[in-house]
């Protein structure tokens, strides 16, 4: 059920070994009469870990610049969509921006 360190591995194993204390600490409340010990700290199991999100963000970071620029440059701009992936367009916006 619990791994080596004791933490839960899965929301499955979670519920059951929380189900088995709550079962065990019924038996002990009929049973005996001194108080019985809270259950362990709540475990937070994430959906989608903490990697996974930070690839995530990078990936829908890129998506939504290279769209950006595509509606801008393409639709905004009167442009080619398809100029803005070209390396000679951008070397013209820099040097229109640089210009003294």
């Amino acid at each position: 059920m619990t791994g080596n360190n004791g933490q839960v591995r899965t929301r499955e194993e979670h519920k059951k070994a929380k189900q088995e204390v709550l079962q065990s600490t019924k038996v002990v409340e009929k049973t005996d009469s001194t108080p019985v010990p809270q259950a362990q700290k709540r475990v937070r199991i994430r959906l989608i870990p903490v990697w996974l999100r930070l690839v995530l963000l990078l990936v829908s970071v890129f998506i939504c610049v290279t769209a950006g620029a595509a509606v801008g440059y393409g639709m905004l701009g009167g442009g080619n969509v398809g100029d803005v992936f070209k390396e000679s367009t951008w070397t013209h916006i820099i040097d229109l921006v640089d210009k003294k």
